[in-house]
């Protein structure tokens, strides 16, 4: 799926999701601010390639497509996804930690999955993607997700604190600086901020901190009016600019050129 930094982008090849539509996120309603970043929706361009390349970002999400409810569970590599051009896609994205007391097992089991939600809530599920299937736009799809969410998040205990700190910190600051703050103000092992980290995220605090490095690039190649590499690597917190091309191709599948141009950079 890559391709070479002269060469355009050819129809049926796969495009960054964030680049083939209109994506649009909205704060949560209270009820759910403590277990969710976001509701988020992505309207796909009537001419838009079908095939969407989902990158790492560090997170999980309910998604409702084409009328059904699915996990995205966390991704270490690009996510390939086949999507119908012109319709839209809506989402929950969980806060760090959160998705395991919603679905009920680390995360370290559905790691670069797309499980049916209905493997986690049965027939629960089924009802709410009809509920959203039911509406008659967007906006009232989001909130009919959003109300069933709500009425189920009195019995389900927030997300823990130490992990929305742990991804935070490796949020903003590179890998040595991010990973000493953590131990340091968790007090705990190397060993044990691993394991809590698979159970909340399905990797350890080293492929998260690539992964959120990773997103850092991309959020600062969007904010640039004319982007340099060298620049864009130095800020995002890698070592060179080859560092950033090795990066960038391992977890999008893209070279970092080819991701510009796809941002509009």
């Amino acid at each position: 799926m890559t391709s070479d930094d002269n060469t355009p982008v050819l129809s049926g090849a796969p495009i960054l999701s964030g680049a083939i539509g209109e994506y649009r996120e909205f704060d949560p309603p209270a009820a759910l601010e403590g277990h969710f970043q976001c509701a988020w929706s992505n309207t796909l361009r009537p001419d838009a390639a079908s095939l969407s390349a989902v990158v790492p970002d560090g997170c999980v999400d309910i998604t409702w497509i084409d009328g059904d409810l699915v996990v995205a569970g966390p991704d270490v590599a690009v996510a390939l996804a086949t999507l119908t051009p012109g319709s839209t896609v809506i989402g929950a994205r969980f806060r760090p930690g959160a998705a395991s007391r919603w679905l009920g097992l680390p995360m370290s089991e559905i790691v670069g999955g797309r499980v049916a939600l209905s493997h986690f809530w049965g027939a629960r599920a089924r009802e709410i993607a009809q509920k959203i299937g039911d509406a008659s736009s967007t906006m009232e799809r989001m909130r009919a997700m959003q109300a069933a969410l709500c009425r189920l998040a009195p019995d389900v205990e927030p997300p823990p604190a130490d992990m929305g700190f742990a991804f935070n910190a490796l949020k903003t600051e590179s890998a040595g600086p991010g990973m000493a703050v953590i131990l340091d103000r968790l007090d705990v092992s190397p060993r044990t901020l691993r394991r809590r980290c698979q159970e909340a995220f399905g990797y350890g605090p080293k492929t998260l901190d690539r992964i959120l490095r990773f997103q850092r690039f991309l959020n600062l190649a969007r904010q640039s009016a004319e982007p340099r590499l060298a620049d864009l690597a130095f800020e995002a917190g890698y070592s060179d600019q080859a560092h950033l091309t090795r990066e960038v191709r391992r977890l999008s599948g893209f070279s970092p050129a080819m991701v510009l141009r796809q941002l509009g950079a």
